[in-house]
């Protein structure tokens, strides 16, 4: 039996919260995700964890089980990681710029906060909400160490000189469909919609034309928006179909009647992590952002 550590943790935090929707405040997850975690855990554990009623979750005996085993872990680490500080005066330290856009502060950088105080104590993270060409800018003029990427279906370019990329993640596209439409089953369903067009810098508006290109014509659009969830209210509003990556529907809201699916032939969005490298760098505190990184991106388990 194969059981997650990071799994039990969500468990922990919503017997700690007393609820899956305080849990979620608490990881900075949305209660849609904690309990995709907790129906993992019991896949992987073959019991239920938790009794879902009316007035809330509460713990099964196994689910306290392994509850107590996460809490035993938890002061494991600590005692670890305060032994690992005494004899180890190499551990990172240092303060890490990141610059990103909004879906990957919100699914990847808030919930990497708290896993990056308890793996590397010593490296700050801060975070800023930016533009990617003015992200770029000051990642070569030394005001950024990471930059996060998004492009279609692996279009991004080799990194220029003294730089180099890490990939995170490739993600589907999916059809966000507006409350009392029909969910469409192929591509050829698609081609009467209206959509909700995105901003032309965005891999999304790539991954439209290449919808285009598949349905055999232009799409029809009315309105244009950057930032996903405002794209997701549009939707509710009936406003037409979106496009969108599964990140920002996992980390999103998606408001009551919208229909999300997923489509052979919609292809996928790259995520990826760019950082200088010269001779000094990436820093060991920048090569810590991106190891924690990494494995916050496996704990979302997309796809």
């Amino acid at each position: 039996m194969n059981i997650s550590a990071h799994r039990i943790n969500v468990l922990l935090a919503v017997q700690r919260a007393g609820g899956v929707v305080a849990a979620a405040d608490l990881l900075s997850l949305t209660p849609s995700a904690v309990s995709q975690q907790i129906k993992l855990l019991e896949k992987e554990v073959g019991v239920r964890v938790l009794d879902r009623t009316p007035a809330g979750a509460t713990l099964t005996r196994a689910g306290r089980v392994l509850a107590d085993a996460a809490e035993r872990i938890e002061a494991e680490l600590v005692t670890a990681r305060r032994e690992l500080a005494a004899v180890d005066a190499d551990a990172p330290t240092g303060t890490v710029h990141i610059g990103t856009f909004s879906t990957a502060i919100r699914a990847l950088l808030l919930p990497l906060l708290t896993s990056l105080e308890t793996t590397y104590p010593g490296v700050e993270l801060v975070i800023e909400e930016i533009e990617e060409r003015a992200a770029l800018n000051r990642l070569r003029h030394g005001e950024l160490d990471l930059v996060l990427l998004e492009r279609d279906e692996r279009t991004l370019p080799p990194p220029p000189r003294a730089m180099a990329d890490v990939s995170l993640l490739d993600e589907s596209w999916l059809v966000v469909v507006p409350p009392g439409s029909p969910a469409p089953t192929n591509l050829a369903d698609l081609a009467g919609a209206t959509w909700i067009n995105l901003d032309p810098n965005t891999a999304g508006a790539f991954a439209l034309n290449r919808l285009a290109q598949q349905i055999g014509g232009p799409l029809k659009s009315h309105h244009v928006a950057y930032d996903y969830d405002v794209v997701l209210a549009m939707v509710s509003e009936g406003l037409g179909h979106a496009l969108l990556p599964e990140l920002a529907v996992h980390s999103g809201f998606v408001p009551d009647g919208v229909v999300v699916s997923r489509l052979p032939g919609l292809g996928t969005r790259q995520l990826v992590a760019r950082h200088r490298a010269t001779r000094s760098e990436p820093s060991q505190a920048v090569k810590a952002v991106i190891e924690v990184l990494l494995a916050q991106v496996e704990s979302l388990a997309l796809g």
